[in-house]
Parts: C-alpha cells; sequence; structure tokens
C-alpha cells in the first residue's frame, strides 16, 4: 500500500512523468459531454463547478479548466500538485490545486456545492458519503474504482466486484460498468459508475 511519501517521491521521479501526456478518463469526456448536450439554455453560460478528489498529476482537471469549468482539484502529494500547478500556468487555465491528506479529512468536502464531483481510480470507502452530500442539487458524480479479480481478495485499493452499486443505492444512476478498463493509463479491472442527485432529493 502506497503511502503519500511514496506517491510524492514516485511524481518526482521519472516514474511520475509517464502519465502526464495522457487524455483524460474517457468517461469523464463523455459523462461532461452528455452533461452539455442536456444543460437548460438559461444557465448555460454560468461556470460549473467541478471538484477532482485524488487529482494527481491533473490530467483531468486540467482537461475540464479548459472546457469552461470552475475546477478545485485536490490530491496528497505535494509533487502531483505542483506538476498540476505548473502545467496549469503553462496552459493559461485557472485551477485551485490543494495539497491535502483526504484520508485524513485534510479537504472538508462543502454541502450541496458541486456540479460534478470526480473520484478517479482512487479508492477510500468513507469518501462517497460526504462526495455525494457535497453535490449541488443535479449534480454528478463520478467513479472508477479498481476492482479484485477471480482469486482476488478485496483490499484497501479493491473493491469486490458488485460492491461500488451498494454505496449508491437509491441515487439515479446514468451509467454503470465492470470490466477492461477503456484508460489507456490503467490495466486492472474497473467498476464505474456515473450517478446524479435529484433536483429536490436530501443527500445521504
Amino acid at each position: 500500500m502506497m503511502e503519500i511519501s511514496d506517491w510524492n517521491e514516485r511524481y518526482r521521479s521519472d516514474a511520475g512523468a509517464e502519465g502526464l501526456n495522457a487524455p483524460a478518463t474517457p468517461l469523464l469526456v463523455e459523462t461532461v459531454e452528455r452533461l452539455a448536450r442536456h444543460r437548460h439554455p438559461k444557465t448555460a453560460t454560468a461556470p460549473l463547478q467541478a471538484l477532482d478528489l485524488a487529482c494527481g498529476a491533473g490530467r483531468n482537471a486540467l482537461w475540464l479548466a479548459a472546457h469552461g469549468w470552475k475546477v478545485t482539484a485536490v490530491d496528497g502529494a505535494p509533487a502531483a500538485v505542483a506538476i498540476l500547478q505548473d502545467r496549469a500556468a503553462q496552459c493559461g487555465l485557472n485551477v485551485d490545486a490543494r495539497v491535502a491528506d483526504l484520508v485524513k479529512g485534510e479537504y472538508p468536502i462543502d454541502l450541496g456545492t458541486w456540479d460534478l464531483i470526480a473520484i478517479l481510480y482512487y479508492l477510500q470507502r468513507d469518501l462517497f458519503a460526504p462526495a455525494k452530500r457535497g453535490l449541488a442539487p443535479g449534480g454528478v458524480l463520478i467513479a472508477i474504482v479498481h476492482i479484485s479479480e477471480p482469486g482476488e481478495e478485496s483490499t484497501a485499493h479493491r473493491l469486490r466486484p458488485g460492491e461500488l452499486g451498494s454505496y449508491f443505492e437509491g441515487w439515479e444512476v446514468l451509467h454503470q460498468y465492470e470490466g477492461k478498463p477503456r484508460d489507456i493509463a490503467h490495466q486492472r479491472a474497473v467498476a464505474e459508475v456515473v450517478v446524479r442527485r435529484s433536483e429536490t432529493s436530501i443527500t445521504s
């Protein structure tokens, strides 16, 4: 199990630079494009707010910012956030990039605020509940996690097949999938879910 210090060293090394040129996660791109198609004309000019948790070096945060989103990106590794800040500056993009240990709860998720929350290739089971509460009415949460394969047990970094959906029971499910990843930056089997908060519901 990699600690923040291990991730920090990875991002400082050549290994950490391997994924810098990887495109944004396909599911994120598809979801955002879908949201744009169904956005109400009266609010179409207002910037939407996105929260990218465990953002790494920021490929998804940068893509969102380049497509008009107001983005906050959070990661526990200072080296990763530094890379994101440098890349944002080079591209002329505005990303509010913050260093915070999510496991220790160093980044409180504001209630009812976010139009989009992304938790991509990061598993922290107790993060799903505050993330759901952080969605604005009509907001969307995207989660992708690695899952155990035949003969493997679930671990701190892998869920059992079928487990991810249990964290979103009663929610409107826009997308659900388990199997091979479509993201070139990852190889292990994944579970994906996209859920939307009702315009009127109280999150739980």
